[in-house]
């Protein structure tokens, strides 16, 4: 399935940066996520890993949009919803963070999911021939997707204190910037991990 990619990755990183900064309070790579380069930059970006994931967790988006497109499937789908935030609650509870604050961040999660298949549904009801003609798995890309979940659980939790800093939201700013460019986010993307990131910092 191809995706529409900007040909100036500076101007998407811009505008992820501008939009995180808007945001009152405050991509698309292959669905696959690399936890060990994550890790390598904790250290010096410590939020880098929490926009990564996220940027994962959108771009299996584009695999739940086809599995759904042509079919009786809404997007938005409540039941499931509803059991992806008490899964993350009560991943949070065991390893002692907030799960309220937890449910907070992964609403913001789903929301930013259903921004990307929406706007692959506009883009394949304009451009017919730019839809899918292969249906994933759903059960097989939620697999992937509870995976990324209890990643980014444990990357929220273990960036609790810096979440809390003053600085957040410019680190976080820079970091959702370098995730844009790194992973060549089109601009549908970027603009969907705007939409995950605004509970991420505590200020």
């Amino acid at each position: 399935m191809d995706r529409m990619r900007t040909t100036t990755p500076l101007r998407t990183a811009v505008i992820a940066a501008a939009a995180l900064f808007a945001l009152p309070g405050t991509a698309a790579a292959a669905p696959a996520h690399d936890t060990t380069a994550a890790t390598s930059t904790a250290r010096t970006d410590p939020l880098r890993p929490v926009a990564s994931l996220a940027a994962d967790r959108l771009a299996t988006a584009d695999l739940v949009a086809a599995a759904k497109w042509g079919t009786d499937s809404p997007i938005d789908d409540p039941a499931r919803e509803q059991v992806v935030l008490d899964t993350v609650a009560a991943q949070a509870r065991q390893i002692g963070a907030d799960p309220d604050e937890m449910r907070r961040i992964f609403r913001d999660q789903i929301e930013a999911n259903k921004v990307v298949q929406r706007g692959l549904y506009r883009r394949w009801t304009t451009h017919p021939d730019q839809a899918p003609t292969t249906k994933p798995d759903l059960n097989v890309v939620r697999e992937t997707i509870n995976r990324i979940n209890t990643d980014l659980v444990q990357a929220v939790a273990d960036t609790t204190a810096r979440r809390t800093s003053p600085i957040c939201r410019p680190e976080l700013t820079v970091a959702a910037a370098e995730v844009t460019l790194t992973k060549h986010t089109d601009l549908l993307h970027t603009a969907a991990l705007t939409r995950a990131l605004p509970s991420i910092c505590r200020n």
